[in-house]
């Protein structure tokens, strides 16, 4: 299994908007911190801007809010 360091790249899921006007999104994301192998610290790199996140779990579902390690392409 894949550990996160800093300065490794991961994907953020965005969570979107209640009411739908922005969907969830995968975001590439920088490693800041690193608490655990599941638990980071994360600058997620958007179209508008940087978002910064502190304390988020890693989920291979990819649900708002965790982040994932990116998936492979052939």
């Amino acid at each position: 299994m894949q550990k996160p360091s800093i300065g490794r790249i991961v994907h953020y899921k965005s969570y979107g908007t209640p009411g739908g006007e922005y969907t969830p999104e995968c975001r590439a994301a920088v490693v800041t911190a690193v608490h655990s192998d599941t638990e980071i610290d994360l600058c997620a790199l958007n179209p508008t801007g940087l978002f910064f996140n502190q304390n988020v779990v890693m989920d291979e579902n990819a649900k708002g809010g965790s982040w994932h390690w990116p998936e492979r392409v052939d």
